[in-house]
């Protein structure tokens, strides 16, 4: 198996915006999230130790262990622990 890495992300949609974690190579070809996202043979992203928070501010808040979220209800992704981000 090879090398990977677990990158924490924080994924909107339309209705929740989820923390969790993503595995991605830990070098080379699509090591980089943006790279890793714009798979075009990807139609999921999995997502695991995943928190979800409802945006509608209703609390129907949830956790579970993995989460496979279709790619086109996608709004946004931030790499969570980014090192530039303060």
């Amino acid at each position: 198996m090879p090398d990977v890495r677990r990158e924490r992300v924080v994924v909107e949609t339309d209705r929740y915006r989820v923390e969790g974690d993503i595995t991605l190579p830990q070098e080379g070809y699509r090591s980089a999230l943006f790279d890793y996202l714009n798979r075009s043979d990807q139609l999921f992203l999995f997502i695991t130790d995943a928190q979800l928070n409802a945006l509608d501010g209703s609390g129907r808040d949830w956790q579970t262990p993995v989460l496979i979220l279709a790619r086109r209800y996608i709004r946004l992704v931030v790499p969570k622990n980014h090192p530039e981000s303060k």
